[in-house]
C-alpha cells in the first residue's frame, strides 16, 4: 500500500468521524486547518478541486501555493483526494448505526475540531445520506465525501490534537518514575529458564449455552510430564488465540495443560467483517460473553468433552489475558463491573484521564451491570495492559477470589499505565495483588506471538503461574496477604521490568 493510499485511509476514517457529528444543512464548501503555534490558518475551497484549471483560477490560500509552484501543490492534493476511500464504508455505516463503540471514536475526534452549520448528531442517518451522495457516480473517494458532508466549513484544530498529545504523554510520568527508582528484576537463565519439553497443539470445538456457535479453542498439552494444572488464556479486542500461542507453549513446556479460546464477537474475524461492512462493532453485550466463553470452557473441562492426553485439575485454575482479554481474567478472578464512572465521565473529552481505552470501556456502558461473573475455580490472574479505570471503579475488587498480577508498559499509549494501572492498584495492593512495569513496554510488544519462549513477559507469567498453585489455600486473596511474585529471575534484556508495588502511594 503507498503512501497515498495510507493517508487516504486515515482522512477517510476522519471524514467517516465528522460526518457521524453531523446534521443535514448545505454541502461543505471550505476546509480550515489551524496551527496555533504558527498563528496560520489553511483555507482550502473544495469547488477549486474539481480540475486543475478550477484551482488555476481561484483564489483559496491552496490556489495561491499551487501558481508558486507551477501546479505541483494542486495535482499532489488532488492524486491524494481521488483515492478510492479503502473500506467498505457504505457497509460498515449500515451496520454501525447506533454502535457504542464507533460513537465514542467519533465523539473523541469530533473534539479536534468543528463543522460550522451543523448541529450535533450521533445516529448515524446523516452519515448514510452523506455516503450515498458521495457515492452517487461510483466508488466513494476522499474529495466526494468531502464534497457530501454538510456543513459550511470544516476546521481541524491542530492546537487542539497537540492537546491531547501532551496529555498522553503525561500519563506515563508516574510510571516512568517508578522504573527509574526501582531495580530491574533478573534475568532468567537461558531463554526460558532451562529446557522443558515437548508440547502437542490441536484445535476443539465446543457448544457453549450462551452463544449460538460452538466455540473454537486451541488446546496445548506437554508431551510428556505434565502436572495436571490448567492456565486458561483470553485474547483482546480484534486478535487471535495464535498472537499468544507463546505464552501457551512456553507454560505448556513446564507441564502445563494450556487453553486458548477464540471469543467469537470481538476476534480477529470479526474485525474482518466489520471492515467488509458485514457486521457491527462489538457491543456492550460482549463485556458479559466474554467471561462466559472462560466458564463454558472449565465446564467442558470438568465434562471431559476436550479430551485431554492427562486427567487435569479445573478446580483450581489460572487465567493469563492481555487488553480486553486482561480484563476479561479480572471479570472471572471476581472484580465487579459497574456503570458510575462510565455514566459520570465517558462525555468529558477533556478529563485528564481520558486515554484511548476509554473509547472501548465507554462503549461497555449498556452491559457493565450485566457482566459480573466471578468464578471460584480461578486462583490467579495474570492481566497485561487491561482497560479498567472506568469500569472498575477505584476501591473495587472486594470480592476477589483469585490473585491479581497487573502487568503495564511504560510506552503504552493505548492502555497507559498511570489511570489504568497504577492508580487501580494502589487499592489492589492492600489484598496481596501486585504490579509489574515494564520499561518501553507498549500495547503490542507484550504480546508474544508465536515465541515459544513466552515474549518478553513469558517468564514473568510463568513464575506467576507456578507462585500462584505452589501458594495453595493461600493463594486467595486478602488484607495483608504475602505476595507471591518474590525475586525469582523473570525479567528481560531488551524490556527491563520491575515489581513496583512497595513504591505505590496509598489511596
Amino acid at each position: 500500500m503507498n503512501c497515498h493510499l495510507r493517508l487516504a485511509g486515515r482522512l477517510g476514517s476522519a471524514l467517516i468521524a465528522t460526518l457521524m457529528a453531523s446534521a443535514p444543512a448545505r454541502a461543505l464548501e471550505e476546509v480550515v486547518i489551524e496551527i496555533p503555534l504558527l498563528e496560520t490558518r489553511f483555507t482550502v475551497r473544495l469547488d477549486e478541486l474539481q480540475s486543475p484549471e478550477a484551482l488555476r483560477q481561484g483564489n483559496s490560500d491552496l490556489a495561491e501555493l499551487d501558481r508558486a509552484t507551477g501546479g505541483a501543490a494542486g495535482r499532489q492534493l488532488r492524486e491524494l483526494l481521488l483515492q478510492p476511500v479503502p473500506l467498505s464504508v457504505k457497509q460498515v455505516a449500515d451496520g454501525s448505526v447506533g454502535s457504542p463503540l464507533l460513537e465514542q471514536a467519533m465523539l473523541v475526534i469530533a473534539s479536534l475540531g468543528t463543522v460550522e452549520g451543523r448541529t450535533t448528531d450521533l445516529s448515524g442517518r446523516t452519515l448514510n445520506e452523506a455516503l450515498l451522495r458521495a457515492s452517487a457516480n461510483g466508488e466513494p473517494t476522499l474529495l466526494s465525501l468531502m464534497q457530501a458532508i454538510p456543513g459550511q466549513r470544516v476546521t481541524l484544530n491542530l492546537g487542539r490534537a497537540r492537546q491531547i498529545v501532551t496529555r498522553m504523554a503525561g500519563q506515563r510520568q508516574q510510571a516512568e518514575a517508578l522504573l527509574a527508582t526501582t531495580t530491574a528484576a533478573a534475568l532468567p537463565a537461558g531463554t526460558t529458564n532451562g529446557p522443558g519439553v515437548a508440547v502437542n497443539r490441536r484445535l476443539a470445538s465446543l457448544q457453549v449455552p450462551h452463544r449460538p456457535q460452538p466455540l473454537e479453542v486451541m488446546v496445548i498439552e506437554p508431551a510428556s510430564g505434565a502436572n495436571g494444572r490448567l492456565v486458561l488464556i483470553s485474547h483482546g479486542l480484534w486478535d487471535k488465540p495464535t498472537s499468544f500461542e507463546g505464552w501457551g507453549t512456553l507454560l505448556s513446556s513446564r507441564g502445563y495443560t494450556v487453553v486458548l479460546p477464540r471469543h467469537p464477537g470481538s476476534d480477529s474475524s470479526q474485525q474482518e467483517a466489520v471492515l467488509a461492512g458485514q457486521a457491527p462493532p462489538p457491543g456492550p453485550e460482549e463485556l458479559a460473553l466474554r467471561p462466559q466463553d472462560l466458564s463454558g470452557v472449565l465446564d467442558a473441562v470438568l465434562a471431559g468433552r476436550l479430551g485431554f492426553a492427562r486427567p487435569v485439575d479445573a478446580e483450581r485454575v489460572v487465567v493469563l489475558g492481555h487488553s480486553w482479554g486482561a480484563t476479561t481474567a479480572l471479570q472471572v478472578a471476581g472484580v465487579r463491573p459497574t456503570d458510575s464512572s462510565l455514566r459520570q465521565r465517558c462525555s468529558n473529552v477533556d478529563d485528564p484521564d481520558r486515554n484511548l481505552s476509554w473509547t472501548l470501556q465507554c462503549s461497555w456502558l449498556k452491559g457493565a451491570q450485566n457482566a459480573a461473573l466471578r468464578d471460584p475455580r480461578v486462583i490467579a490472574v495474570g492481566a497485561v495492559s487491561p482497560p479498567v479505570s472506568l469500569l472498575f471503579p477505584r476501591g473495587s475488587g472486594g470480592e476477589l477470589s483469585g490473585r491479581v498480577l497487573l502487568v503495564s508498559g511504560s510506552r503504552d499509549w493505548v492502555v497507559p499505565p498511570d489511570p489504568e494501572a497504577i492508580q487501580p492498584m494502589r487499592w489492589g495492593k492492600t489484598l496481596g495483588n501486585q504490579l509489574v512495569l515494564v520499561q518501553d513496554g507498549d500495547h503490542f510488544n507484550l504480546r508474544p506471538g508465536q515465541n515459544s519462549a513466552g515474549g518478553a513477559v513469558g517468564p514473568l507469567l510463568l513464575a506467576w503461574t507456578e507462585a500462584a498453585f505452589a501458594a495453595g489455600p493461600a493463594v486467595r486473596p486478602s488484607p495483608g496477604a504475602a505476595p507471591l511474585l518474590t525475586g525469582q529471575a523473570w525479567g528481560n534484556a531488551d524490556l527491563p521490568m520491575a515489581d513496583v508495588t512497595s513504591r505505590l502511594a496509598s489511596p
